[in-house]
């Protein structure tokens, strides 16, 4: 192994070049050697020899080949996150400095039900201050947001995920769903249990219903719909009890807790998901300014998923 350049170490830790990090970050994103190159205007070989030089600056495999799929090792995963962030201030503090405008469209994908007041006060805030920019944001189920990701229909999406969901992963954190019912109403004591969700494939729900099989209680549907107003209306009719967020508790509802028969709910994964290399100027200023809003929330049921 070639000894370290001077560029490379500080104060006897490893710099991460940042093109190493846009080769890696672009490798995963797009699911091979042969496709970033193509992107990035390099040969296979100088992308192999790249991503062999980065997992040796941080002495650790960060992919491996599963069939024709390129998978990230655990390692990868971690270094993914960091690599995305490094990344993006690298390249909002580039367009600063050359006054580049960061003029466009930007596709943002919002889940329906998670901190629907927090994350559109940042879409507003990011507006204002960016009136050049144009936010097409589209409400829908995590795993359709996700999906439109992958199919570049949309640039940038938050959306709640089991613990596995890694590819296109910036920032991760945790929320912890609450037990809810109509503040005067007995209906969360009926048997079998109404239940107030989403339609199928909504973590909340999928929660829900792992609480109350676990702890052996009837259950039954009694209200569904994929729009978290109608959550909300449908528990302060007293149609049935559900899970929220601190966020999307209203008044004339109480909280349910292991006293009343409520097992406590799992927490939800919850990820800002994009692709580095297809991202836009305006894209990387939201980005970053997604993460700086997070990082500045400082509540107790918004905290930072630990870094695996």
């Amino acid at each position: 192994m070639r000894a370290k350049s001077c560029r490379e170490t500080v104060l006897g830790n490893p710099n991460l070049p940042t093109e190493l990090l846009r080769t890696f970050v672009t490798v995963i994103d797009l699911g091979g050697f042969t496709k970033a190159g193509t992107v990035l205007g390099r040969t296979q070989p100088a992308i192999s020899l790249q991503m062999r030089r980065l997992e040796q600056l941080v002495d650790a495999k960060l992919t491996h080949q599963v069939g024709r799929s390129l998978q990230l090792t655990e390692q990868g995963e971690m270094l993914a996150v960091y690599a995305r962030q490094i990344l993006c201030l690298n390249d909002e503090a580039v367009a600063r400095f050359r006054s580049r405008n960061a003029a466009g469209t930007l596709r943002v994908g919002l889940p329906t039900d998670y901190a629907v007041a927090f994350l559109q006060r940042m879409m507003t805030e990011y507006a204002a201050s960016h009136p050049e920019v144009r936010l097409e944001i589209r409400c829908e189920l995590s795993r359709e947001l996700l999906d439109d990701l992958r199919k570049d229909e949309l640039d940038i999406v938050i959306a709640m995920t089991s613990e596995g969901v890694a590819q296109y992963l910036a920032r991760a954190w945790v929320e912890r769903p609450i037990w809810v019912t109509a503040a005067k109403s007995t209906v969360h004591k009926r048997q079998p249990l109404p239940i107030v969700v989403h339609p199928e494939g909504c973590e909340y729900r999928n929660r829900i219903m792992q609480a109350l099989n676990s702890a052996q209680r009837d259950w039954q549907v009694a209200y569904c719909s994929p729009g978290i107003s109608g959550l909300q209306n449908a528990v302060l009719a007293g149609l049935g009890v559900s899970a929220l967020t601190n966020r999307t508790f209203l008044d004339g509802m109480k909280i349910l807790s292991k006293r009343d028969g409520f097992p406590a709910l799992a927490d939800i994964r919850v990820g800002l998901y994009y692709k580095h290399p297809r991202q836009t100027e305006a894209g990387v200023r939201l980005v970053n300014h997604i993460i700086s809003s997070l990082d500045d929330a400082g509540e107790p049921d918004f905290r930072r998923a630990e870094r695996r």
